[in-house]
């Protein structure tokens, strides 16, 4: 059921750019040195299309005012009143309430000097990055809770910076470890209260999908998967868990998972999984050696539309008052962050608590 409401022409939107395309232009990473990467996606599928509500909710210092939005006149209006009767309410900066930071990372006794990096350890008392690094919840017993990860940051500055600012701080986000400046990206993202995780590249069924240099392979030896597994997580510190890229063949393999899901047992991790069901090997590995795991029940943009978008948070909605909860994931495409942001708006008020993917997780490892 679309959500009702003008529809907006945003500039800013125009040229759309997929945070999570094929890695194949990028160039060679060696050395600590990475080249400049530029991806150009279908114009038509960003935000022009989104159905989007005019009237923004505040949430926090970091939000982007929509000075550039614009109603254009061509587009028919999708509820009752005359298009150019709509009004536009635009927040005073001095109106929005204050975001609460997660603090800046790393936390003393949870890292260590690798080949490439920092990479997480477990801390003083069995302290885990999963449970120092996520963003602290409270339930309400009350309501079944929704969480939603937006995956693909980095590489694209505009969604990622939209993303950050805009997004509620329950939204967790998830970024590509080649991307250029990781570590201020995840220290900005914690600054605006969003828990964080980074995606590790894995191998998938048509290896024309370029998934990068570092990318875990079914058919590689343990130590080149793990080797090339602490090189990704030495590219930052402050995550609570790794969401896989891809891996549709890595994922089935009951030989290639049991070392990965030791190595990310082992750091303090937890695992999210994108597209890839808790029956696959990595989701039955991950179980059966106690990595905490959880498998989204909803790819929420895999048409890039607006209203397919709203069709799967509805989705989600369904899901969460059958079961309690509900996890969904989406990329940072522009029309997936407005619609997002709009369902996100309203969640509250039909009887749903917005909770961190880290929350939903726990929820779920209880026994029932």
């Amino acid at each position: 059921m679309p959500r009702k409401g003008p529809q907006v022409r945003s500039p800013a939107h125009a040229v759309y750019l997929h945070p999570v395309l094929s890695v194949a232009t990028l160039a060679l990473i060696g050395g600590g040195a990475y080249a400049s990467i530029a991806f150009f996606g279908d114009p038509n599928a960003a935000g022009p299309r989104a159905i989007v509500k005019l009237t923004p909710v505040a949430q926090g210092p970091l939000r982007a005012p929509l000075a550039d939005v614009v109603i254009d006149p061509s587009l028919d209006a999708v509820d009752e009143a005359p298009l150019g009767e709509a009004e536009v309410h635009m927040a005073d900066a001095n109106e929005r309430p204050a975001v609460e930071p997660l603090p800046a990372a790393p936390f003393q006794g949870l890292s260590v000097s690798g080949p490439n990096g920092q990479l997480p350890v477990m801390g003083p008392g069995g302290l885990t990055s999963y449970k120092a690094y996520r963003r602290p919840f409270t339930p309400d017993p009350r309501k079944s809770k929704i969480g939603v990860i937006v995956g693909g940051l980095g590489f694209n500055a505009a969604a990622t910076e939209q993303a950050i600012s805009e997004l509620p701080p329950e939204i967790t986000l998830s970024f590509v470890p080649y991307a250029q400046n990781l570590q201020s990206w995840i220290d900005k993202a914690r600054a605006a209260g969003h828990e964080v995780m980074i995606e590790v590249p894995m191998e998938p069924f048509d290896m024309d999908e370029d998934t990068g240099p570092q990318t875990l392979l079914a058919g590689l030896d343990a130590k080149s998967n793990v080797s090339r597994l602490e090189y990704l997580l030495g590219r930052a510190v402050g995550y609570f868990a790794v969401m896989n890229y891809q891996g549709a063949k890595f994922s089935t393999s009951p030989t290639a998972t049991p070392p990965v899901v030791k190595a990310l047992k082992d750091r303090g991790l937890a695992l999210v999984g994108n597209g890839l069901g808790p029956r696959s090997a990595l989701g039955a590995e991950a179980t059966k050696q106690g990595l905490p795991f959880a498998s989204a029940d909803r790819v929420l943009d895999i048409r890039r539309d607006a209203e397919a978008i709203d069709d799967q948070l509805l989705n989600l909605e369904a899901l969460a008052l059958q079961n309690g909860s509900a996890l969904g994931a989406g990329f940072a495409y522009p029309v997936t962050i407005e619609q997002i942001k709009f369902w996100a708006d309203g969640l509250k008020e039909r009887g749903y608590q917005l909770a961190p993917a880290s929350t939903v997780m726990d929820l779920r490892a209880k026994p029932k």
